[in-house]
């Protein structure tokens, strides 16, 4: 099933987490090509802690057959291989934040995994990668494309181009 995860990173070499962030997701023994990979967007900080560094975004999307909750647990490892911390306080910097945005048409509602992201439409800097590759997309539960989310948010914060092809 075509799954996707929102990279970011706002602390030491922005761009090179991102990077070795996307090559362990592809190394993953159930994730299947093709690979898309959006551009990488600068923004600004979302709820962090006064002074924080501007985020690398990306989002890169996957054939994945296994189970959601298992990807999950692998996300988290993949994040704690490249630095950050499990315990972490709430939207603080972070070397390399991973976060599961889809699994195909599967809806999931439990204590460590919600599927798909439940803030992920409220997101510019989810929503503007996201649309580099799947503008079209309807997730489950939703009405509107990614693209139709999109605009609604034009005037919800800087999202400027930073990479094509990194």
């Amino acid at each position: 099933m075509r799954t996707a995860v929102a990279l970011g990173s706002n602390l030491g070499d922005r761009l090179e987490n991102l990077r070795a962030a996307r090559k362990a997701i592809a190394d993953l023994a159930n994730a299947k090509p093709p690979i898309l990979s959006s551009a990488i967007y600068e923004t600004e900080p979302v709820d962090c802690e006064p002074g924080a560094n501007k985020f690398l975004n990306a989002v890169v999307e996957f054939d994945y057959e296994s189970d959601p909750v298992r990807l999950l647990e692998q996300l988290i490892r993949i994040e704690e291989a490249l630095g950050r911390a499990r315990g972490h306080l709430k939207n603080v910097s972070r070397t390399v934040d991973i976060d599961l945005l889809y699994c195909g048409d599967r809806t999931i509602e439990d204590g460590r995994l919600h599927l798909p992201h439940p803030r992920l439409h409220l997101r510019k800097f989810v929503l503007q990668p996201l649309a580099d590759i799947r503008p079209g997309l309807t997730l489950p539960g939703q009405t509107k494309t990614v693209r139709q989310f999109l605009n609604e948010l034009k005037d919800s914060g800087e999202v400027v181009r930073f990479m094509d092809n990194w």
